[in-house]
């Protein structure tokens, strides 16, 4: 991934040769969503408003590039660049997460590949932004790793006209950790263009990604060496001494994609107030590669019984979707109607058939799917209102997606939303085929397809942010650790609960802010494991200091904690997780104390992580055989630049 550096790096060299639209530099004053900054001068062409530096969704969703310090900020530092509240990192960052809550919400009826504990930070397509920029704009992330490495991301983005913007960014870590043979070494390279003519009667956007994961894998600790861990015994503080399961295990999961939407509108763009009519036609286009890999210089008796001495498992799965649309937008009737056609093929292989006892495993499933489908976004008067319905129609999957959803107001303000949904999907395809050098891993399964039934209602105000879902699962495909993992299939009903809420409270310059959920599986806890009680709190000072506010600081500690609960154990074969019962987790408190400061453009973090672990006792765990991280102190910065 070092020539994805190397272009970043020349791109910046050029950046000033560009033409920009908008004509010379930004002065040091933010850019920034504060209105306390307000607007900011640039040389040769008037103002320029934080709002024109504009970050576009899959979705189509705008908003802006934020240079802002606030609490959230702090919760996003780290390599995913979202909140894990609903996440327990494992103790080397570019490890797994135990999830501690689940999202039912967006659920697609096209299966995943698996090796799902490798995709936490992966970029899917709804996951890349575009951009649309007045200047040349970049930004930095560092971070330090543990023993040795560190996270740095590097990010540009520039428009060379008002029709046409790029973007390039790599997301760099490594990290040696703490414990024997865990190693850590991820790359997301990720390029996006979009343009549109002058028009505005063809528009076209697209992106390239290239991601790659590779751990080193230890099993977790021995039985000995969790007996030393609780003991407290200052003899293994230096976490090397602990013995681990395995030193010679690796996985690696790499995936390239290729993508573009494209549209073109048949009657000319209206830029007066009065809005028309509006037809176009579009084609969205996704191919994409994933290669998964385990590898292991001496077969180990953990997995069971092995057909080879050395270990080298690769699975490959190669996805192509084409979409055909066409958009009627009709501002006075009909709001915004999308009629649309999807032809999907897949192929997920090994490289040649297994014959165990009287069984024999394929070497590959492979086939497609055709859906048709609708969308509709309309609003009237206050309401917002939009409907998706996907249906396959023919082919050699099976399944549906319809959703349903209702809202007014605006978020920070008041915003109610009530939405519905059902997804029936097949299962990943982990589940239907597997192949391994390890004999209990190697299956056939023909199963039912997965059915996600979700409800959900958010209320967002100045107070208070509330969210609820319920969801109910048929036919819920799942790992079972009874024995040797293996793909089963529940035959009951999973109703699953989960209430979030969070709220602010401010005296002067102290804030509290608080996040609590609570989850209630009320059938198919045989199966599907979650905390009932989870809570993070942050107590925290906020000010500007020294003379003419060249600094904002913002310090304090975090606490959180859940409930105890069996959560899934990791099995680093599969790369998934597998329903446990006999340890559990939780029921200890984290505190982590964190200086944060804004200085310009530059966001500096400084973190004390778990500083209370050498008093509050030896008994925290990310999962069965793994322990949470030590104290631990963190630092890095967020550095953004307008040129």
């Amino acid at each position: 991934m070092k020539k994805h550096f190397i272009t970043i790096f020349l791109i910046l060299l050029s950046m000033k040769s560009f033409a920009q639209f908008s004509g010379g530099n930004l002065n040091n004053r933010n850019v920034n969503d504060n209105v306390r900054k307000g607007e900011l001068s640039v040389d040769l062409s008037g103002k320029t408003n934080y709002t024109d530096y504009k970050v576009i969704s899959y979705d189509n969703d705008t908003t802006y590039i934020d240079t802002t310090l606030t609490i959230k900020k702090v919760y996003k530092y780290n390599p995913r660049r979202k909140d894990n509240f609903e996440l327990l990192a494992f103790n080397n960052i570019g490890q797994t997460y135990t999830r501690l809550g689940y999202n039912f919400r967006n659920e697609s009826w096209i299966p995943n590949m698996g090796a799902t504990a490798k995709t936490f930070e992966y970029f899917n397509v709804e996951n890349v932004h575009y951009y649309y920029v007045p200047t040349p704009t970049s930004e930095i992330l560092y971070k330090n790793a543990f023993t040795q490495g560190q996270v740095l991301n590097s990010f540009l983005t520039m428009n060379t006209s008002r029709q046409f913007n790029f973007s390039v960014q790599y997301n760099g870590l490594r990290s040696l950790g703490k414990y024997r043979n865990q190693l850590s070494s991820h790359g997301n390279f990720i390029a996006t263009f979009n343009y549109q003519t002058k028009n505005k009667k063809y528009k076209i956007r697209g992106h390239y990604t290239s991601q790659d994961f590779s751990n080193n894998e230890n099993g977790g600790l021995t039985a000995e060496s969790l007996a030393n861990f609780k003991s407290g015994n200052t003899e293994f503080n230096n976490r090397e001494r602990l013995d681990v399961n395995y030193t010679d295990a690796t996985n690696f999961y790499i995936g390239k994609r290729y993508y573009f939407d494209h549209e073109y509108n048949f009657l000319k763009e209206n830029d007066s107030i009065q809005k028309q009519n509006q037809i176009s036609i579009g084609h969205a286009f996704t191919y994409e590669t994933k290669h998964y890999d385990f590898s292991q210089e001496t077969a180990n008796q953990i997995f069971g019984e092995s057909f080879k001495s050395v270990v080298n498992d690769r699975v490959s799965n190669k996805t192509m979707l084409n979409e055909a649309y066409i958009n009627f937008e009709s501002p006075y009737l009909l709001g915004t109607l999308k009629g649309k056609a999807q032809y999907y093929t897949y192929e997920h292989a090994y490289k040649s058939v297994v014959f165990l006892d009287s069984q024999r495993i394929p070497a590959q499933i492979d086939g497609n799917a055709t859906s048709i489908g609708a969308e509709w976004h309309a609003n009237i008067k206050k309401f917002h209102l939009n409907a998706d319905v996907n249906q396959v129609v023919a082919g050699d999957l099976t399944g549906h997606r319809y959703m349903a959803n209702a809202s007014i107001g605006e978020k920070d303000k008041f915003f109610m939303k009530l939405e519905v949904s059902e997804t029936s999907r097949t299962p990943n395809f982990n589940f239907l085929l597997n192949q391994s050098s390890y004999v209990a891993y190697n299956w056939f399964n023909d199963f039912k397809n997965e059915i996600y039934r979700n409800g959900n209602f958010n209320l967002d105000t100045k107070w208070i942010d509330i969210s609820a879902d319920y969801t109910s699962i048929d036919n819920y495909a799942y790992f079972n650790d009874a024995e040797q993992t293996q793909a089963s299939q529940y035959s009951g009903t999973i109703n699953y609960l989960k209430i979030k809420a969070e709220n602010t409270f401010k005296v002067g310059k102290f804030s509290l802010t608080n996040t609590v959920m609570y989850q209630n599986v009320l059938d198919g806890q045989e199966v599907f494991r979650v905390p009932e009680l989870l809570t993070r709190n942050s107590l925290y000072f906020t000010d500007y200091v020294f003379k003419g506010d060249p600094l904002l600081l913002q310090t304090g500690v975090t606490f959180r904690y859940f409930t105890e609960y069996n959560a899934n154990a990791y099995n680093p074969l599969l790369s998934e997780f597998s329903i446990q019962n006999a340890e559990k987790i939780g029921n200890f408190p984290i505190f982590d104390f964190f200086v944060s400061g804004q200085i310009r453009r530059t966001r500096i973090f400084l973190i004390l992580e778990n500083f209370t672990a050498s008093f509050t006792g030896r008994d925290y765990f990310n999962a069965p055989n793994y322990p949470y991280r030590d104290f631990s102190f963190r630092f890095g910065l967020v550095w953004n630049f307008f040129i």
